[in-house]
C-alpha cells in the first residue's frame, strides 16, 4: 500500500490541470529540435578543429617537404648556332631546335647560350627579324626558336608576333598564370623551363654569365677529352656544360679574337669525352646534347647537392 501512495513525478493533467496537448507538443518538438541542432553544432565545430588541425600538418609537410626536394644548383648549356647550317630547310631547322629543346627540358636545364663561332657578333633577338631562309643568322633563329618553345602557350600571341621561322612551331592553347621562375626550382624541386642568351664569342659565353660570381664548374665536351667515367664533379651552385659544332670546340676557340690558346681543354674545369668508343666517326650537337647530360647527370645531382 505505501508502494501505491508514493508521490510520482508530475505529468501533463495531473493535479486537476488541463492538459493543453498541442502547446505541450509544440514545446517538446522545439526542445528535441534545439537539442539536435546544439549536437550537430558540436560536431559541426569537432569537425573544423580537425580539418583544420590536419591542414596545418599538411602545409608544415609540404614546407618540410619543399625544403628537401628544393635543387639549390642551375645547369647551363652552351652549343653554336652554326648547327642550324647542316639542316637544308627552315622546317629541319626548326625540328633541329625543337629536338635541342626538348634534351634540355628533360635534363632540367635552366639556361641555353647560344654562341657565334663564325664572327656574327649577335647579341640579342630584340627589335625587328625578317626571317634567314635557309642560310645565314643561325644564332639568332636559333635562339628565337628556342625562346618561343619555352614561353607558356598562352603567352606565345602577346610575346611572339605571326613569323615565319615560327610557322613549324605554331600548337594548342593552354591557360595559366603567371609565377616567379625560381621558386618551383629552389622551394619544389620542379622544372619550370630555361632562359636563351646570345653570346657573340666562345669567351663571351663564360665573360658574360648572369650570375655575380659566374659559373663554377664548366665541363667542355669533345672526343679528345677524357673519358667521362672517370670524371670527379666537385660541389658547385652554376655549372656551364659547352658543346662544340660540326667542327668541334677548336673552331670557336680559333674564332675568338679574345682567346689566346690553341687547346679548347685549357678553358674548362674538366673535359670529357662522354661516348667513348662511339660506333660513328662524327656526333651531331643535338645527339651530344642528350648523350652527354645523361652520362653527367649522376654526377651533376651529387656535386650539385652537396654545400660548396
Amino acid at each position: 500500500m505505501a508502494e501505491r501512495l508514493r508521490k510520482r513525478p508530475c505529468g501533463p493533467g495531473e493535479h486537476g490541470q488541463r492538459v493543453e496537448w498541442r502547446k505541450w507538443k509544440k514545446q517538446k518538438k522545439e526542445e528535441k529540435k534545439k537539442w539536435k541542432d546544439l549536437k550537430l553544432m558540436k560536431k559541426l565545430e569537432r569537425q573544423r578543429a580537425q580539418e583544420e588541425q590536419a591542414k596545418c600538418q599538411q602545409e608544415e609537410e609540404a614546407a618540410a617537404q619543399g625544403e628537401d626536394r628544393g635543387r639549390p644548383y642551375t645547369l647551363s648549356v652552351a652549343l653554336p648556332g652554326s648547327i642550324l647550317d647542316n639542316a637544308q630547310s627552315p622546317e629541319l631547322r626548326t625540328y633541329l631546335a625543337g629536338q635541342i629543346a626538348r634534351a634540355c627540358a628533360i635534363f632540367c636545364v635552366d639556361e641555353i647560350v647560344v654562341f657565334d663561332e663564325e664572327g656574327q657578333d649577335a647579341k640579342t633577338v630584340e627589335g625587328e627579324f625578317r626571317g634567314v631562309g635557309k642560310k645565314g643568322q643561325a644564332c639568332v633563329q636559333l635562339a628565337r626558336i628556342l625562346q618561343y618553345l619555352e614561353c607558356p602557350q598562352y603567352l606565345r600571341k602577346a610575346f611572339f608576333p605571326k613569323h615565319q621561322d615560327l610557322q613549324f612551331a605554331e600548337s594548342k592553347t593552354y591557360r595559366g598564370k603567371v609565377v616567379s621562375s625560381q621558386d618551383p626550382r629552389t622551394k619544389a624541386g620542379l622544372y619550370w623551363g630555361y632562359t636563351v642568351r646570345l653570346a657573340s664569342c666562345l669567351s663571351a659565353v663564360f665573360a658574360e654569365a648572369p650570375f655575380q660570381d659566374g659559373y663554377d664548374l664548366t665541363i667542355g665536351t669533345s672526343e679528345r677529352g677524357s673519358d667521362v667515367a672517370s670524371a670527379q664533379l666537385p660541389s658547385f651552385r652554376h655549372a656551364l656544360v659547352v658543346f662544340g659544332g660540326l667542327q668541334g670546340l677548336e673552331a670557336g676557340v680559333d674564332a675568338d679574337p679574345n682567346l689566346e690558346v690553341a687547346e679548347p681543354s685549357v678553358l674548362f674545369d674538366l673535359y670529357v669525352n662522354t661516348c667513348p668508343n662511339q660506333g660513328s666517326r662524327t656526333i651531331r650537337t643535338e645527339e651530344a646534347i642528350l648523350i652527354s647530360l645523361a652520362a653527367l647527370q649522376p654526377g651533376l645531382t651529387r656535386a650539385g647537392a652537396r654545400p660548396s
